[in-house]
C-alpha cells in the first residue's frame, strides 16, 4: 500500500514538471492581469524598462511608423496563442509553417527592431527579460513617443512561447473585409467582451499605411459586378481609386494624419472614411457608433485605447515556469 502511494506521488511529482516545461494553455481567451507585475524585473533587471526605452527613441527618430509596426506585431502575436511572442519565431527544418509565414503576417515589420532591443537588453542582464515583455514594453513605447510620456502601464512577467503555427493564425485574426458579428465574436472569444475593448482597439488604425491590395475589392468589384462599397464616400473612394492603381501602391490608414496618434480615426468614420470594410462596420451597430461618437472627443480615446491595450496584454499569457525566456527573439533556446 505504502510503495503504490509512493508511486503514485512520483508520479504526480514527474506530471506537474512536465505540464510546467510545456507551453501548456487552454486558449479561452482567459485575461491574466493578476499574474503579471509591474515591479517583475526590479531585482533581476532593474534598468531593462529604460533600456528598451531609450531604444525605441532612437528607432522611433528613424521612423514615423514604428508604433503602427509595433502594433500590429503586438496584437497580432497576442490574438494568436496569447502574447508570448510566438509570432517572432523563424521557421526550422524541424517546424510546420510558423506564424509570421502566414499569409495575415507576410506584412508584417518590425521584427528587426524587436531583436535589437532584445540584443541590447541581453547585454545587461542575460537570458532575464523576455522577448513577450519587451513587445509589450516596446510598443507601449513607441506609441507614447511623440507624447514624451508614457500612455498606459505595462505590467511583466509572460514568459516566451514554444509553439508557432502559421495554421492557427488566420481563425484568430479579424480580415480587413470582417462585419461587426463576425468582429464583435472574436474579440469576446478572447475575453475582450467590453464593446469598449473592440472599438477603442480599432482606433490603432489611425496610424499606419495599408496595401491597396487589401481594399481592391472594396473599390474595385465589391459586389462582382466592377462596383464600389456604397458605404465608403465617395471623395474618398475617388482618391483612394487613383492611389490604388496598382495592387502594390500604398495608402494611409489615416488620411493626412497616419504618423499621428490621435482620434482623428474616428472623425473620418463618421464621415464614412474608414479604409477597411472592418473599420466601416463599427457603424453598423447602434452601440459601436455610439462608441466611434464618443471617442472623436477630447482624450477619452486615449484614455480608453490605455485600458484596453493593457487587457489585451494580458490575454493567455504564459508565467512562472510555462515557457522559457529566448536568448534570442527569433529561436527558441
Amino acid at each position: 500500500m505504502m510503495k503504490s502511494r509512493t508511486n503514485f506521488l512520483l508520479f504526480a511529482t514527474l506530471l506537474v514538471v512536465l505540464i510546467g516545461a510545456l507551453d501548456f494553455k487552454v486558449c479561452s481567451g482567459a485575461l491574466h492581469e493578476a499574474s503579471l507585475n509591474l515591479k517583475f524585473y526590479k531585482h533581476t533587471c532593474p534598468k531593462a524598462a529604460q533600456i528598451i526605452k531609450t531604444a525605441v527613441d532612437e528607432h522611433a527618430k528613424a521612423n514615423p511608423f514604428l508604433g503602427a509596426m509595433l502594433l500590429r506585431i503586438h496584437y497580432h502575436d497576442c490574438f494568436v496563442r496569447g502574447c508570448d511572442a510566438s509570432l517572432l519565431l523563424d521557421p526550422s527544418s524541424k517546424t510546420k509553417p510558423v506564424e509570421k509565414q502566414a499569409r495575415p503576417n507576410l506584412s508584417v515589420l518590425g521584427f528587426d527592431v524587436i531583436d535589437d532591443i532584445k540584443t541590447q537588453v541581453e547585454k545587461a542582464c542575460p537570458q532575464i527579460v523576455t522577448c513577450a515583455d519587451i513587445v509589450a514594453l516596446a510598443t507601449r513605447d513607441a506609441v507614447s513617443f511623440q507624447f514624451k510620456r508614457p500612455l498606459w502601464k505595462v505590467p511583466l512577467g509572460r514568459r516566451d512561447g514554444r509553439i508557432s503555427l502559421a495554421s492557427e493564425v488566420s481563425p484568430n485574426l479579424p480580415s480587413a473585409s470582417s462585419n461587426f458579428s463576425t468582429l464583435f465574436n472574436l474579440f469576446s472569444r478572447k475575453g475582450l467582451s467590453n464593446l469598449k475593448d473592440l472599438v477603442a482597439l480599432s482606433g490603432a488604425h489611425t496610424v499606419g499605411i495599408a496595401h491597396c491590395g487589401v481594399i481592391s475589392r472594396r473599390l474595385f468589384n465589391f459586389t462582382g459586378k466592377g462596383d464600389t462599397d456604397p458605404s465608403l464616400n465617395p471623395i474618398y473612394a475617388k482618391s483612394l481609386k487613383a492611389q490604388c492603381s496598382n495592387h502594390n501602391n500604398i495608402v494611409e490608414m489615416d488620411p493626412r494624419s497616419s504618423t499621428n496618434f490621435d482620434n482623428h480615426y474616428y472623425k473620418n468614420l463618421l464621415e464614412k472614411k474608414g479604409l477597411f470594410n472592418s473599420d466601416a462596420s463599427l457603424l453598423t451597430d447602434r452601440s459601436s457608433a455610439k462608441l466611434v461618437n464618443h471617442f472623436q472627443v477630447g482624450d477619452k480615446f486615449l484614455l480608453e485605447f490605455a485600458k484596453s491595450m493593457k487587457r489585451m496584454g494580458a490575454m493567455d499569457v504564459l508565467t512562472g515556469k510555462q515557457g522559457e525566456v529566448r536568448k534570442k527573439c527569433h529561436l527558441r533556446n
